[in-house]
């Protein structure tokens, strides 16, 4: 399931209200004002840059480029899968600074969150003209 994020704490899903977690809501917060900053049109590693600034200025505990291991059958395979941010140990944040999201950075997502056990995620693409279209929320 994912939902498009709006900025309340709360969206009308068919009848069903879904809650948006207060880490999540957070995040959210600091990319805004990260965007409402620097723009769009910059490198990926830059908004991953003020992001953490803006993390540590508010707080928030998190860990950069956190590495994924996969598991297959009894061996770990070292395939240097990075989690751009691990937010609190229960948020897994994927920034992309691209012309649109796409079905494939999605999937990229998903296996993180799969890969990791992790139920929650945010797609982040900076390289848009109002943030709000560029954030999506995957919960497993």
């Amino acid at each position: 399931m994912s939902s498009l994020i709006n900025l309340s704490t709360t969206k009308n899903t068919k009848g069903t209200k879904i809650e948006f977690d207060d880490l999540s809501n957070k995040v959210i917060a600091c990319a805004l004002e990260v965007h409402r900053t620097l723009g769009p049109g910059l490198l990926e590693s830059v908004y991953e840059a003020a992001l953490v600034h803006e993390l540590v200025i508010h707080d928030i505990p998190f860990k950069r480029q956190s590495e994924l291991p996969v598991h297959y059958k009894d061996i770990e395979l070292d395939c240097a899968y990075r989690i751009d941010l691990l937010v609190g140990g229960a948020l897994i944040i994927e920034l992309k600074a691209v012309d649109a999201l796409q079905p494939i950075h999605e999937a990229q997502l998903l296996t993180y969150m799969r890969l990791s056990g992790i139920k929650t995620g945010l797609l982040i693409n900076f390289n848009t003209l109002l943030l709000k279209h560029g954030i999506k929320r995957m919960v497993l």
